[in-house]
């Protein structure tokens, strides 16, 4: 087994992550613990499947079947991250703001921020497209 498919995305996923958190903190001007997850740039979803996009047009080829699935996946995580999931933070903004307008105390409050902008999809392209091309030539072919 080629180790570099499983590395990728693990590698990938860690770097983004304090990527993404050090970035929010810079822009709160505090530590932005509870803005660790899902939107905020860049995006982690889109930087993942890129990077495996990448090393396997790399290693196999644009011709080959794998990177066709993989351009695939890449666009069906995009569509979600940039719309389904904002519309989702939308529907959260509403309820909470209705939960507050009625003073539910029962209420748990929801994530608002849920989606990506197109810039924030773009820094997790540009990020997994760069976490491709160094984890190939880390690993070499294999």
């Amino acid at each position: 087994m080629d180790i570099a498919y499983l590395v990728t995305p693990l590698l990938t996923w860690v770097t983004v992550g304090p990527i993404k958190f050090l970035i929010n903190s810079a822009k709160a001007r505090q530590w932005a613990f509870n803005l660790v997850g899902n939107g905020g740039f860049p995006s982690n979803h889109s930087a993942v499947v890129s990077s495996m996009a990448t090393l396997i047009a790399l290693r196999e080829g644009i011709g080959h079947p794998a990177f066709g699935v993989a351009v695939t996946l890449c666009f069906i995580v995009i569509i979600d991250a940039n719309s389904l999931r904002q519309h989702v933070g939308k529907q959260a903004a509403a309820i909470n703001r209705l939960a507050d307008e009625t003073g539910s105390k029962a209420h748990h409050w929801l994530r608002e921020r849920m989606g990506h902008t197109l810039v924030e999809i773009a820094g997790g392209l540009c990020t997994g497209i760069a976490m491709g091309h160094l984890i190939h030539a880390l690993f070499g072919r294999g």
